[in-house]
């Protein structure tokens, strides 16, 4: 596993952590020996980055259960802002922020954060303040060593400019790279951190068809690129399109780290095993990926 400086601060993540959205929703309390598997699994294997919500169903109470025990080996991420499940207040305010970032910790069996995300408000909502500022409070008192923003598009950028951050967490992937004209560039020379989400697209790449709804729009943009032809002409052997994916989210230095979700412990083994291969990924292919973008979504916005 290689490890990369999270911006300006003493962390350094794994180049693949693990994103818990997918376990938080589709499994339930009666999983957690599944849960507990695929998550040792990835800390067996070097991944120290556990990255969460407040929002993402059971997740952060899977995390407590599972792998409280270990909390030295992992820097742990979570997000607030939404109203969680059994949480009566309303979104995007200071007391939902300091009342969700006190759940978090007492489900999740901790005394501290490593990276608190504001996550996915509109510029209007961080214009206010209000959020930030309940964020600050949090690092101050010990709640989170570092503070980020989780979003994309206008108040992604908003946040890199805005100096208030210690990091940021975006869409990145290799059917869409809106992030690498422009907002990773500028995050990177703000100093922050960056992890990226959905780097695998939700697995369109190659895909005979659509995984999901919600994956509808990064399927047709794949079968654009993919229309195009061969990646790299006079390669002999077709990366797995995991790997490929995986190797695009990490090509650019601003990426700090990529997280992956599965509920599959034969998945997270896999994901991690594709690392191997990351270090010789033909750089033609990645060129040849940045091309095609440029050409067919120049226009194409972050999806969210």
């Amino acid at each position: 596993m290689e490890y990369r400086s999270y911006g300006k601060t003493d962390l350094k993540l794994g180049m693949l952590g693990v994103g818990l959205a997918e376990m938080g929703f589709a499994l339930t309390l009666d999983d957690v020996d599944r849960a507990t598997q695929v998550l040792e699994i990835a800390l067996d294997h070097g991944i120290n980055l556990i990255d969460t919500a407040a929002c993402y169903g059971i997740s952060e109470e899977l995390v407590g259960r599972c792998v409280a025990r270990r909390r030295d080996e992992y820097i742990l991420s979570t997000k607030c802002g939404h109203v969680p499940d059994g949480y009566s207040g309303e979104e995007w305010t200071s007391e939902t922020i300091t009342d969700s970032v006190d759940r978090s910790l007492r489900l999740m069996g901790t005394d501290h954060l490593d990276i608190l995300h504001l996550h996915s408000c509109s510029v209007e909502i961080l214009t206010r303040g209000e959020v930030i500022e309940a964020l600050k409070r949090a690092k101050e008192n010990g709640k989170t060593r570092y503070i980020a923003y989780s979003g994309d598009n206008e108040a992604a950028e908003w946040a890199v400019k805005s100096g208030h951050f210690d990091g940021l967490q975006t869409s990145f992937s290799l059917v869409d790279q809106k992030a690498r004209k422009s907002l990773l560039p500028a995050a990177a020379r703000a100093g922050m951190g960056v992890i990226v989400k959905r780097p695998i697209a939700n697995g369109v790449w190659q895909a005979d068809e659509s995984p999901s709804d919600y994956a509808d729009g990064y399927f047709k943009r794949a079968v654009a690129m993919l229309a195009e032809g061969p990646l790299a002409v006079g390669w002999n052997e077709t990366p797995e399109p995991v790997e490929t994916a995986l190797a695009y989210a990490l090509s650019l230095p601003a990426v700090t780290s990529a997280i992956v979700g599965t509920t599959n412990p034969a998945h997270m083994l896999a994901n991690i095993q594709y690392l191997t291969a990351i270090a010789e990924f033909p750089s033609e292919i990645i060129e040849e990926l940045n091309r095609r973008f440029d050409r067919l979504g120049a226009q194409w916005p972050q999806l969210t």
